[in-house]
């Protein structure tokens, strides 16, 4: 019907943390073999959907503190490539949150995969604090200095509505986004 498929896959990365937690004993490698039958898993799922028409949401989970500080959170380095063999035209990617978003620059080491889209979150639901338009403009120009302006989309870190605590707080953190999406593009395609 030419729809667009989001897939929220946050325990991609975020079962790390429990896994570990069952048994101590398992180690990255242990981690991503187990990460590998998940994404074959949901190839199988996604089928015959083409490419074009899939975007994958990979997260450590979007709890709000204080119960989730993920201190412990798998760093992304460990399983961009899996991520990558997802069948999928876009990754989104939690990237706004205080602990990741200085992963930008794993993708210095792993590039995008020709033909795919990136959609870092440029605002999270962590905090009620709403970005500033300047800031959402730093990160996305941040990641188009690694992936490349025409692979970039804006995204949030997860779904924001009822996880800020008032939905007008999610509606500024909205045009926030927008605004600095805004800012980015006019610097970004201005060259």
């Amino acid at each position: 019907a030419g729809f667009i498929v989001q897939i929220d896959d946050p325990d991609l990365p975020h079962a790390w943390q429990h896994v570990v937690e069952i048994d101590p004993n398992w180690t990255v490698k242990d981690y991503q073999k187990y990460a590998e039958l998940r994404v074959e898993a949901l190839n199988r799922a996604i089928g015959d959907i083409p490419e074009e028409q899939v975007i994958v949401h990979f997260c450590w989970g979007g709890d709000r503190p204080p119960s989730a500080p993920h201190k412990n959170d798998l760093p992304l380095e460990h399983v961009i490539d899996i991520l990558y063999k997802i069948k999928a035209q876009a990754y989104s990617i939690a990237a706004a949150n205080p602990r990741h978003e200085w992963e930008w620059v794993v993708f210095k080491d792993h590039p995008l995969p020709d033909g795919k889209m990136l959609m870092p979150g440029v605002i999270t639901q962590y905090t009620d604090t709403v970005e500033h338009p300047q800031t959402v403009a730093q990160r996305l120009l941040r990641y188009a200095s690694v992936v490349g302006r025409e692979n970039l989309m804006t995204g949030t870190d997860c779904g924001v509505g009822a996880r800020v605590s008032h939905p007008s707080i999610g509606w500024a953190k909205f045009e926030s986004m927008v605004e600095g999406a805004q800012i980015a593009s006019k610097e970004l395609w201005s060259r």
